[in-house]
C-alpha cells in the first residue's frame, strides 16, 4: 500500500493510494455472510445407514418370531411335582422332620386342588374318613396309598422320628407315584 502525503491549506493530510489486487482484497473483505455449501453426496450417507437400520431391524423381527418359544402353562399335576422334586435336598436325617411337613404339604395341596376336598385343614384321620365317604373313585382306589404316606409323614412331623434316607425316597416315590396315577388327561 503506498502512503502520499499532500500539503493543504490547513495542514498535511495522507491520502491512501491504493494498487489494483489492494482494492480487490478490501472488496472481498467487506461482502456478506455466505450460507453453508453443500457437500456433495452426504444425504448418501444418512439415507444408507437409515436404510440399514431398517433392514437389520426387521431381520431381527423375523428372527424373534420364527425362534419364539411357544409358552406352556404347566398342569396342576406338573407343578406339583416340581414342588415334590424340590423337597429332595430335606431328604436327610438330620431334616426328615422338614421333609415329612414338605412333603404331606405338596400331596394335601394336590389333592384339595386336583379333587376339590379339604384336605390341609384337617387331620389325617379326618380326612381318611372324609374318603370312606368320598364319592371319588380315582381319590378312593388310593387311599390305602395314602393312609401308608400321610400317617408316616405324621409319625415324622409330630412324634419327632427320624427317618432313614431309604424310608424318605421310599415317601418320596410313593407321593410321585400318587401324583403321576391321578393325574389330569391331557385333552386332545
Amino acid at each position: 500500500m503506498k502512503a502520499i502525503a499532500r500539503r493543504a491549506a490547513t495542514g498535511w493530510t495522507w491520502i491512501a493510494v491504493l494498487s489494483a489486487p489492494a482494492l480487490a482484497e478490501s472488496a472481498e473483505d467487506i461482502r456478506d455472510i455466505r450460507g453453508p455449501k453443500a457437500v456433495p453426496g452426504s444425504w448418501m450417507i444418512s439415507a444408507a445407514l437409515a436404510g440399514a437400520l431398517v433392514v437389520a431391524l426387521c431381520a431381527y423381527a423375523v428372527w424373534r418370531r420364527r425362534h419364539r418359544v411357544a409358552v406352556r402353562t404347566l398342569t396342576l399335576s406338573e407343578r406339583t411335582l416340581e414342588r415334590l422334586e424340590s423337597t429332595r435336598p430335606l431328604m436327610r436325617p438330620a431334616t426328615a422332620r422338614e421333609f415329612g411337613i414338605a412333603a404331606s404339604e405338596v400331596i394335601r395341596d394336590y389333592i384339595e386342588k386336583r379333587f376339590e376336598v379339604v384336605a390341609t385343614q384337617r387331620t389325617t384321620e379326618e380326612f381318611l374318613q372324609t374318603l370312606l365317604q368320598s364319592s371319588n373313585e380315582a381319590l378312593a382306589r388310593h387311599r390305602s396309598l395314602l393312609a401308608e404316606f400321610l400317617q408316616q409323614c405324621d409319625f415324622v412331623k409330630f412324634a419327632g422320628a427320624s427317618l432313614a434316607v431309604t424310608d424318605m425316597e421310599s415317601l418320596f416315590q410313593s407321593a410321585r407315584g400318587f401324583v403321576l396315577e391321578t393325574a389330569e388327561r391331557a385333552v386332545a
